[in-house]
Protein backbone atom coordinates (compact mmCIF):
# COMPACT_ATOMS: atom_id res chain seq x y z
CA UNK A 1 0.00 0.00 0.00
CA UNK A 2 1.32 3.58 -0.57
CA UNK A 3 1.28 4.81 2.81
CA UNK A 4 0.96 8.42 2.04
CA UNK A 5 -1.68 8.02 -0.58
CA UNK A 6 -3.57 5.97 2.25
CA UNK A 7 -2.42 8.90 4.83
CA UNK A 8 -3.84 11.96 2.30
CA UNK A 9 -7.08 10.26 1.12
CA UNK A 10 -8.11 8.82 4.69
CA UNK A 11 -7.53 12.88 5.94
CA UNK A 12 -9.68 14.12 3.38
CA UNK A 13 -12.73 13.11 5.15
CA UNK A 14 -14.41 15.39 7.25
CA UNK A 15 -14.13 15.46 10.29
CA UNK A 16 -16.41 17.40 13.11
CA UNK A 17 -14.40 18.20 16.44
CA UNK A 18 -16.80 17.39 19.83
CA UNK A 19 -16.21 17.65 23.15
CA UNK A 20 -16.60 14.14 24.56
CA UNK A 21 -17.40 13.83 29.16
CA UNK A 22 -17.55 11.16 30.62
CA UNK A 23 -18.13 10.05 34.13
CA UNK A 24 -17.10 7.20 36.25
CA UNK A 25 -18.66 7.55 39.58
CA UNK A 26 -17.48 11.30 41.07
CA UNK A 27 -14.89 11.62 38.25
CA UNK A 28 -15.60 13.68 34.91
CA UNK A 29 -13.11 13.07 32.09
CA UNK A 30 -13.51 15.77 28.93
CA UNK A 31 -11.72 15.08 26.11
CA UNK A 32 -11.68 16.31 22.05
CA UNK A 33 -12.65 13.79 19.86
CA UNK A 34 -13.44 14.12 16.12
CA UNK A 35 -13.89 10.12 14.42
CA UNK A 36 -18.22 10.29 15.07
CA UNK A 37 -20.92 9.83 13.32
CA UNK A 38 -24.46 9.27 13.32
CA UNK A 39 -25.12 4.78 12.05
CA UNK A 40 -28.57 4.56 12.35
CA UNK A 41 -31.86 6.12 12.56
CA UNK A 42 -34.14 3.92 14.42
CA UNK A 43 -32.79 3.51 17.06
CA UNK A 44 -30.52 6.65 17.00
CA UNK A 45 -27.41 5.39 16.78
CA UNK A 46 -23.53 6.95 17.18
CA UNK A 47 -20.72 5.25 16.44
CA UNK A 48 -17.14 7.01 17.99
CA UNK A 49 -13.81 5.96 17.26
CA UNK A 50 -12.15 6.31 20.77
CA UNK A 51 -8.79 5.68 22.11
CA UNK A 52 -8.49 2.50 23.97
CA UNK A 53 -5.60 3.70 26.33
CA UNK A 54 -7.75 6.90 27.32
CA UNK A 55 -9.64 7.66 30.42
CA UNK A 56 -12.83 8.07 28.35
CA UNK A 57 -13.01 4.96 27.05
CA UNK A 58 -12.38 3.08 30.41
CA UNK A 59 -15.37 5.93 31.27
CA UNK A 60 -17.31 4.65 28.79
CA UNK A 61 -16.61 0.63 29.17
CA UNK A 62 -17.54 1.22 33.15
CA UNK A 63 -20.35 3.48 33.30
CA UNK A 64 -21.52 3.25 29.42
CA UNK A 65 -22.90 6.87 29.44
CA UNK A 66 -21.46 9.99 27.80
CA UNK A 67 -22.53 13.39 26.88
CA UNK A 68 -21.38 14.95 23.49
CA UNK A 69 -20.64 18.88 23.13
CA UNK A 70 -21.02 19.40 19.76
CA UNK A 71 -18.93 22.53 19.30
CA UNK A 72 -19.73 25.22 16.30
CA UNK A 73 -17.41 26.95 14.52
CA UNK A 74 -15.35 29.39 16.08
CA UNK A 75 -15.00 27.14 18.67
CA UNK A 76 -11.23 26.36 18.34
CA UNK A 77 -10.39 27.71 21.51
CA UNK A 78 -12.41 25.37 23.20
CA UNK A 79 -11.43 22.20 21.31
CA UNK A 80 -7.91 23.04 22.23
CA UNK A 81 -8.56 23.18 25.78
CA UNK A 82 -10.28 19.63 25.68
CA UNK A 83 -6.63 18.35 23.52
CA UNK A 84 -4.86 18.29 27.04
CA UNK A 85 -5.57 16.11 30.53
CA UNK A 86 -9.30 17.13 32.48
CA UNK A 87 -9.22 19.70 35.08
CA UNK A 88 -12.14 19.71 36.64
CA UNK A 89 -12.87 23.15 38.78
CA UNK A 90 -16.31 22.68 41.12
CA UNK A 91 -18.39 24.19 38.04
CA UNK A 92 -15.48 24.30 34.84
CA UNK A 93 -14.02 21.54 33.34
CA UNK A 94 -10.54 23.13 31.57
CA UNK A 95 -11.85 26.27 31.82
CA UNK A 96 -15.33 25.94 30.27
CA UNK A 97 -18.31 26.23 32.56
CA UNK A 98 -20.20 22.37 32.09
CA UNK A 99 -23.67 21.25 33.60
CA UNK A 100 -24.84 17.76 33.62
CA UNK A 101 -28.37 16.58 32.28
CA UNK A 102 -29.81 12.83 31.89
CA UNK A 103 -26.96 11.13 31.98
CA UNK A 104 -24.53 13.00 34.78
CA UNK A 105 -22.16 13.27 32.35
CA UNK A 106 -20.08 17.24 31.51
CA UNK A 107 -21.91 19.31 28.98
CA UNK A 108 -20.46 22.54 27.87
CA UNK A 109 -22.34 25.66 28.71
CA UNK A 110 -21.24 27.52 25.09
CA UNK A 111 -21.53 24.02 23.06
CA UNK A 112 -24.91 24.94 20.35
CA UNK A 113 -25.82 21.17 20.79
CA UNK A 114 -25.40 18.09 22.82
CA UNK A 115 -26.19 14.73 22.84
CA UNK A 116 -26.12 12.58 25.38
CA UNK A 117 -26.17 8.14 24.95
CA UNK A 118 -25.92 4.87 26.11
CA UNK A 119 -23.21 2.30 25.03
CA UNK A 120 -24.48 -0.24 23.24
CA UNK A 121 -21.54 -1.57 21.98
CA UNK A 122 -17.72 -1.33 21.92
CA UNK A 123 -15.66 -3.24 19.39
CA UNK A 124 -11.67 -3.55 20.69
CA UNK A 125 -9.81 -3.77 17.48
CA UNK A 126 -6.32 -1.08 17.12
CA UNK A 127 -5.50 1.69 18.94
CA UNK A 128 -9.11 3.05 18.99
CA UNK A 129 -11.98 1.02 20.17
CA UNK A 130 -15.80 1.40 18.08
CA UNK A 131 -18.15 2.84 20.53
CA UNK A 132 -21.77 2.70 19.37
CA UNK A 133 -24.21 4.21 21.29
CA UNK A 134 -28.09 5.01 21.52
CA UNK A 135 -29.05 8.89 21.66
CA UNK A 136 -30.94 9.13 24.45
CA UNK A 137 -31.38 12.65 24.66
CA UNK A 138 -30.59 16.08 23.05
CA UNK A 139 -30.58 19.69 22.31
CA UNK A 140 -29.60 22.62 20.74
CA UNK A 141 -28.87 26.26 21.85
CA UNK A 142 -28.02 27.48 18.49
CA UNK A 143 -28.57 26.07 15.16
CA UNK A 144 -24.88 26.55 13.09
CA UNK A 145 -22.32 24.70 11.28
CA UNK A 146 -20.29 22.41 13.08
CA UNK A 147 -16.42 23.25 14.39
CA UNK A 148 -13.94 20.85 11.64
CA UNK A 149 -10.28 19.65 11.85
CA UNK A 150 -10.02 21.71 8.59
CA UNK A 151 -11.18 24.96 9.94
CA UNK A 152 -8.62 24.67 13.07
CA UNK A 153 -5.73 23.75 10.81
CA UNK A 154 -5.40 20.02 12.24
CA UNK A 155 -5.14 16.69 10.58
CA UNK A 156 -5.79 13.74 12.90
CA UNK A 157 -6.13 10.64 10.85
CA UNK A 158 -4.74 8.57 7.99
Amino acid sequence: MDEQAKKTALRMIPYGLYVLGTRNGERFNAAAVNWVTQASFKPPLLAMGIKTDSEAFQHLKNDGSFALSILGTGQKDTAFAFFKPTDRQEDTINGHPFETLETGAPVLVDAPAWVEGRVTDIVERGDHGVVVAEVIAAGVRQEMGVLTLAECGVSYGG
